[in-house]
């Protein structure tokens, strides 16, 4: 089957579908990382409509439903990705990858030096994806009652 998608800003109307995402994609997340408590599935679509006001938010979007969606902060010369998630239907056919891809324009365009953001070390087949993407494990924290990376990326001005 032939996908067609296409990615761009978030708007303040698409909360919901962006909060449905999130939820059924974290709730994955939490099963295949034997995970409780997520920060991510506390959220309200109150929360999202704030970040889409406040950082970037970029949604994917399929005959127009929203099938991905990713958020990045920049703070100076930083940059932290959080609420990456790609519905599981719509998964391995790029979108994930063209989320990050964009995600790194957008940041380089900035002058963003690194990014970083958190995972479940657990979690092989998102590890692998973000090493792919050329994150590396600069450390792991249990604060949170799981072995959660902190991933970096470098990037070369």
């Amino acid at each position: 089957m032939d996908y067609s998608f296409i990615i761009r800003r978030a708007k303040l109307s698409e909360a919901a579908a962006i909060y449905e995402i999130i939820q059924k994609a974290f709730k994955e997340y939490a099963g295949a990382s034997s995970l409780t408590g997520l920060e991510a599935l506390k959220e309200t679509p109150e929360d999202i409509e704030e970040d889409i006001k406040n950082k970037v938010v970029y949604v994917a979007i399929i005959d127009n439903e929203i099938v991905g969606t990713i958020r990045i902060d920049i703070t100076g010369e930083s940059a932290y990705i959080s609420r990456f998630a790609v519905n599981s239907s719509h998964r391995n056919i790029g979108i994930g990858k063209s989320l990050m891809n964009l995600a790194d324009k957008y940041l380089l365009s900035k002058g963003v030096k690194e990014v970083y953001l958190y995972t479940a070390s657990k979690y092989a087949a998102l590890m692998r994806f973000y090493y792919g993407r050329g994150f590396y494990v600069e450390s792991v924290s249990y604060d949170r009652g799981y072995p959660r990376a902190k991933l970096v990326k470098k990037y070369e001005q």
